[in-house]
């Protein structure tokens, strides 16, 4: 018992000095941040750098040895590296937010001047573009719209049923030949998926150019992805859930129907949207297939159609012409509200047709 006693009086000191060891103040990270950014813009305006991108990463190199150097000294090199690695981590995170802030910020500041009640409700009918600010994208909308709705009625339900096969029934060389192929078409480029619905629907089979065949186009593009991000949401399911079902005699197609998707419903719905997002600004199949149009032409099966992507590209195309780049600018800002209206919807639809936790 003494000897006991003893060795645990003589670890007491180094357990006392491990709980109360020196730490940075909670303050220390953010003051090290703002020393880095005054540091790295000081150094890139004397060094004469003019790229601000360059002065991000002089202050993003020396915040992250500072964050190391200032935790080793007074807590330690083991707490020094986990510092670094949360320094690390928020760098990335700011890499790649700044883009995406810099790209909506610079596309709301040029846009938002050509955003009129006439430039959303007019098409470019009659207009010469590049004497002319009149005309708008009411017609460039409504293809979008049905071209996206049109590829996503045809993608979506093939996706998920490719799925559910692969998670739900999948076995041997078959799923692993379904798997094989939806890896390849992933990686697609959006021309050769253009170019085999020209050959094969308006050459071979003598179809006109019409929205109809962009959203073929778009449904090979989208549909890959659907197959992807269904397949992860399947699998995170527990098998609990299915094994209880069939434990009270319900047979797999209901306990899919009922038990399965309804739990997945929220990340298949978000893997959709993100699949909608992929396709709704592809440019190239709808220039082969589409063909454009300055006209409002609202059936998608008959004739040239105009598209958002396709409008930005014809508008911001033409040399020397302000009213272009404007209206470009402003279609531009349109697709981006588009596509998060979208987003916003699904996240919507996810929340309320996801299962209710209970006590």
């Amino acid at each position: 018992m003494s000897t006991v006693t003893t060795v645990t009086d003589a670890t007491a000191p180094q357990l006392s000095h491990r709980l109360t060891a020196a730490r940075l103040p909670r303050w220390a990270p953010a003051g090290i941040a703002v020393a880095a950014i005054v540091l790295g813009c000081g150094f890139g305006a004397v060094a004469g750098l003019k790229s601000h991108l360059q002065w991000g990463l002089i202050s993003a190199l020396l915040f992250l040895v500072a964050s190391y150097a200032v935790s080793a000294s007074v807590e330690g090199r083991r707490q020094a590296k986990d510092r670094f690695a949360t320094s690390l981590v928020w760098v990335a995170f700011i890499c790649a937010v700044v883009p995406l802030v810099s790209l909506t910020f610079y596309t709301v500041q040029q846009g938002i001047g050509a955003i009129s009640p006439e430039f959303l409700s007019h098409s470019m009918k009659g207009v010469v573009a590049t004497l002319s600010p009149d005309g708008g994208i009411y017609h460039a909308i409504i293809g979008t719209i049905e071209q996206v709705l049109l590829a996503t009625l045809i993608a979506a339900p093939i996706g998920l049923l490719t799925a559910v096969y692969l998670v739900e029934y999948g076995r041997g060389r078959l799923a692993k030949a379904v798997t094989f192929f939806v890896d390849v078409m992933t990686g697609i480029p959006s021309v050769v998926a253009g170019l085999f619905i020209l050959s094969l629907w308006n050459i071979l089979l003598g179809f006109q150019y019409s929205g109809f065949s962009g959203s073929l186009a778009l449904a090979i593009l989208m549909m890959p992805v659907v197959v992807r991000s269904t397949e992860e949401m399947l699998k995170l399911v527990p098998n609990e859930l299915r094994e209880a079902s069939y434990a009270l005699g319900v047979p797999r197609w209901k306990t899919i129907l009922r038990i399965v998707l309804p739990t997945a419903i929220g990340g298949i719905t978000t893997g959709v949207m993100l699949a909608v997002a992929r396709i709704t600004g592809e440019t190239a199949p709808v220039m082969m297939l589409v063909f454009g149009a300055d006209f409002i032409n609202s059936d998608p099966f008959n004739g040239p159609q105009q598209s958002l992507p396709l409008y930005i590209w014809q508008q911001y195309s033409q040399v020397n012409n302000d009213f272009g780049y404007s209206r470009a600018w402003g279609a531009a800002l349109v697709l981006i509200a588009f596509v998060m209206g979208l987003n916003l919807i699904a996240r919507g639809i996810a929340r309320w047709r996801a299962p209710k936790g209970g006590r």
